[in-house]
């Protein structure tokens, strides 16, 4: 079948689609906190009675993503274990026990002229994600979209394709349990990549675009899409050890933020030392990498402290890995750090291994990412381990939303103002 006969039939199915969200929105922005609770509470006990289909489902997905050559970091990313899938049902149990942000007033206050005006939160509407490879976004977006009160339409990556459609069975029979429409979460029903085309012209249907994924997914929707994002860009994290790191610290540090999970967004991908250091943290950091698997990629500096390490290519401090690789410099104290990540650096989190107080601030004032920590893993960004439940995605915009996604991340507000009668002179 050639292209043009494709995408009549799927800007039809996505049509069709968007629709279906627009009512369901309409309905789900009106719907009291405990049934949207009973819902998310009916999904969790889903995937747990499903948990044999769903790992059914994603086997077939590992095994054509391995025939198909996928990495193992991408590997990693799709597989669902029995743990992975306890804890996509904890996570919506989890997002069921938080505050329902809709209705919630963010500000209150009375003008001379006697007018009462309130800030409110209320849902965006509909919300679309575009996803690659990880399965359990399904449980995640589907569940966040749920409970602050919008219809969501997934698009997740072809490799997952299965997974998901059986997660998603999960989350709709939790929404029919409710008594809510199933259409609150969907999901395009079509791997035709011409799906992702038609989703971001869907402007006046889908009112924030959710793209999480990696760099050319990502440049896609930001050239083609004609609706508002959330921006999820690759996560080229760094861990930088300061002059007054206590080395005890760093070691174990580093290796949860670079070894812990490779694969996701959060992991470090380039080691940052100050020069008044170099000699004695640098040989112990690298040599600590190397012996857990990790390959390390160097300036001359860190070459020098290990026969192991391999040159760095100016490529290389702007890569995310997602692997057990590392790229690692020795800078020139806090600033020479600060000045690193802000030409390299996507925006995302980064972490600052000191025990000087001064310096963390100073890190904090000049690091312009959604997260910045201080003696913690880089792993640690994510919404879950922020106690918002789970997240979308983290955002590395500057408007409306920064940092992890959660459900206050996904509503708007609108001003309510109540009156006696006041007219304007």
């Amino acid at each position: 079948m050639n292209k043009s006969a494709v995408l009549p039939a799927v800007d039809q199915v996505m049509a069709e689609l968007g629709e279906r969200a627009r009512r369901a929105a309409r309905l789900l922005a009106q719907a009291p906190a405990e049934r949207k609770n009973a819902a998310l509470m009916a999904g969790a006990a889903a995937l747990r009675r499903s948990g044999g289909k769903i790992a059914e489902a994603n086997a077939a997905d590992v095994a054509a993503g391995t025939a198909k050559g996928l990495t193992a970091a991408l590997l990693d990313r799709l597989t669902l274990d029995d743990k992975r899938i306890e804890a996509m049902a904890k996570g919506l149990e989890e997002i069921a026990g938080l505050p329902d942000p809709v209705g919630q007033e963010m500000a209150r206050w009375q003008r001379p002229n006697g007018l009462d005006i309130a800030r409110v939160r209320v849902p965006i509407g509909v919300i679309g994600i575009i996803y690659e490879s990880r399965p359990n976004v399904t449980a995640d977006a589907g569940a966040l979209c749920l409970k602050s009160g919008n219809a969501a339409i997934l698009r997740g990556g072809s490799e997952s394709f299965r997974s998901s459609k059986a997660i998603l069975a999960c989350l709709q029979e939790g929404l029919a349990e409710a008594g809510l429409p199933e259409d609150c979460i969907q999901m395009v029903p079509t791997s035709d990549r011409a799906a992702v085309g038609a989703m971001l012209k869907m402007s006046g249907v889908i009112d924030v675009i959710v793209p999480r994924g990696g760099r050319s997914l990502i440049e896609r929707v930001i050239a083609e899409s004609r609706i508002p994002l959330f921006q999820h860009l690759e996560g080229i994290c760094h861990t930088y050890v300061d002059g007054a790191a206590d080395l005890v610290m760093a070691r174990k540090v580093l290796l949860n933020a670079k070894m812990r999970r490779t694969g996701v967004c959060g992991a470090t991908e380039t080691l940052l030392v100050d020069a008044k250091v170099a000699k004695t943290h640098l040989p112990v950091l690298v040599k600590d990498l190397l012996d857990a698997g990790c390959a390390v990629r160097g300036d001359a500096a860190t070459q020098a402290v290990d026969s192991r390490v391999s040159p760095a290519s100016e490529e290389d401090w702007s890569t995310e890995y997602l692997d057990a690789i590392i790229s690692a410099k020795v800078v020139d104290g806090v600033e020479g750090a600060i000045d690193h990540i802000e030409r390299f650096g996507s925006h995302h989190t980064e972490s600052i291994i000191t025990d000087d107080p001064s310096a963390a601030a100073a890190f904090f004032a000049g690091v312009d990412s959604a997260i910045v920590l201080h003696n913690a893993s880089t792993q640690f960004a994510d919404g879950g381990e922020f106690g918002m439940g789970a997240e979308i995605g983290i955002s590395t915009g500057k408007l409306h939303a920064r940092g992890p996604v959660g459900v206050e991340q996904l509503t708007s507000f609108k001003y309510v103002v109540r009156g006696s009668g006041q007219v304007r002179p």
